[in-house]
């Protein structure tokens, strides 16, 4: 370790014994809005060195070592070609490890991260950090507008489903609609503010306490765009990138969550630093939130 110690110098070859794993998944083909989402595991691993593993609030250093099982090479290929080989990157680290890090790359992502843990779907719980519900239509193929919608016609289960930080003006009344009848749990951006984030996350656990395994995606674009500018999706009135923190941490301390995604980070949109640190920052809660269980 460096005088400074940080996030770099956890990083770990693929076949190391760690128990944390990191799959980067460039994925950008079926972006609702195009653009540079494909260009972000390589920016998050260029910012790790900024993020210290010492958290001065706790008074505990990370130490938990993270296999990089770098990047898929899936440019150029279309949602639905990519989804296996993502399922099988993902699933050979998560079948080995307790937990394992994926980053988008854009939200279809989420679909076969799910996939990825091998299990019957009514074993599975989703917890979904997003601005949106992700139900647009299928009819047009897949998307990363979709796949909510994608995954219950899989066979996910709605009431496996929880859903946080939904912004006003940003979705369809048919996609809530269509949300609260397949069962899943809603939880709006105005409920966080006035009820807090531990509570809506914990109501998210309790909803999911049927479950076996759960998988977390963190859409970047639940944060506020004033404080990521860096998501096509994000609007005015997010939540507060403390209460993205906090919520990450709280849900990576859940012995049943096994993935945890980061997804429609674009480096395009920011030409400052501030995106990719609050990327870097991501992972840090993540392992943080790991290393209390």
């Amino acid at each position: 370790m460096s005088s400074w110690p940080n996030l770099a110098e956890l990083i770990a070859a693929p076949d190391e014994t760690t128990a944390v794993g990191l799959v980067g998944v460039p994925l950008g083909a079926g972006s609702v809005t195009p653009g540079g989402c494909d260009r972000a595991p390589e920016l998050l691993r260029a910012t790790l060195k900024r993020i210290a593993t010492y958290d001065v609030e706790t008074g505990r250093e990370i130490a938990t070592r993270i296999a990089d099982h770098g990047d898929l090479e899936i440019s150029g290929m279309s949602i639905e070609d990519a989804s296996t080989p993502i399922r099988n990157a993902i699933a050979a680290s998560a079948l080995q490890r307790p937990l394992t890090l994926v980053a988008g790359g854009n939200n279809a992502v989420t679909r076969p991260a799910v996939h990825a843990l091998g299990l019957p779907l009514e074993r599975v719980g989703l917890v979904t950090l997003d601005a949106h519900f992700d139900m647009r239509e299928l009819g047009p193929g897949l998307s990363n507008g979709n796949p909510v919608r994608a995954l219950l016609g899989d066979g996910l289960p709605g009431r496996n489903i929880a859903q946080l930080g939904l912004a006003p003006f940003a979705n369809s009344r048919a996609m809530h609609e269509d949300a609260l009848a397949a069962g899943n749990l809603v939880v709006t951006i105005g409920e966080i503010g006035s009820g807090g984030i531990a509570r809506a996350v914990e109501r998210a656990l309790g909803w999911l306490g049927h479950v076996e395994a759960i998988v977390v995606d963190c859409d970047i674009d639940v944060i506020d765009r004033g404080q990521l500018p860096g998501a096509p999706g994000a609007r005015p009135g997010g939540m507060a990138v403390h209460d993205f923190f906090a919520a990450v941490r709280q849900l990576a301390a859940e012995p049943r969550v096994r993935i945890v995604d980061l997804v429609e980070w674009d480096p395009m949109l920011d030409p400052s630093d501030l995106s990719a640190l609050t990327a870097a920052r991501w992972l840090a809660e993540c392992l943080a939130g790991f290393e209390t269980r």
